[in-house]
């Protein structure tokens, strides 16, 4: 799965020059939490609504109600945007941009192609409705199973081989892995599965159940 499977197309982009105003606007009429700045085709910044409400002035301020629409109109974008602006290609893996988000600590990524052209914007929000799906819990009918499989070569080959004994059809797996420890968390969502001939068979091989959950 990569970024360009995810993202949102054609992004809503505005000009350095931008007033406070106008792009707070745009951002309201659109239901959007983040706009692109771009001059001659370039990605030269980006403008959270949180960028503009800290650009906005205290609710202590003396200044009277005209006087704050005076100031935040003469306000322009290239005066509180990011002008770092970390991208991402259209063909990185979803996890990749998941990771880049989280170590830069930011909400959204301007997505480019390989000629460096603005071509979407992937955010926290598609990454969650990517997690979403890739885990199907949409999907009804299912059983998830958490268990703790020693970190070793075929464990998960013979729980695979138990679900299908059981007559069941694995949804997702996912696993989680800890430095330092010599087993591994697995969670498999399961359907069309006999729950108490697959249970039971795991009591041949050296995996525990930690828990499960019919959806």
């Amino acid at each position: 799965m990569l970024v360009k499977d995810f993202m949102t197309r054609n992004p809503i982009t505005i000009a350095p020059e931008t007033s406070f105003s106008e792009a707070l606007k745009l951002m309201k009429q659109n239901k959007i939490k983040r706009l692109i700045v771009m001059k001659n085709e370039k990605i030269v910044g980006i403008v959270t609504e949180k960028d503009l409400l800290y650009a906005s002035p205290s609710k202590a301020t003396t200044l009277n109600i005209w006087e704050l629409h005076y100031l935040l109109s003469k306000l322009k974008i290239e005066e509180i945007m990011t002008k770092d602006v970390v991208t991402v290609n259209e063909n990185t893996p979803i996890e990749d941009a998941a990771r880049i988000m989280e170590e830069k600590d930011i909400s959204g990524l301007p997505v480019v192609d390989d000629a460096g052209r603005l071509v979407g914007i992937i955010t926290q929000t598609d990454i969650f409705k990517v997690f979403v799906e890739i885990f199907g819990t949409k999907r009804e009918g299912t059983i998830r199973y958490t268990m703790e499989m020693p970190d070793k070569p075929g464990e998960l080959l013979e729980v695979a081989k138990r679900i299908y004994e059981a007559g069941g059809n694995i949804i997702s797996i996912a696993t989680l892995f800890e430095e330092g420890k010599d087993s591994y968390l697995a969670t498999l969502r399961v359907e069309n599965i006999d729950h108490e001939k697959f249970v039971k068979s795991l009591d041949e091989i050296d995996v525990k159940l930690l828990y499960y959950h019919s959806n």
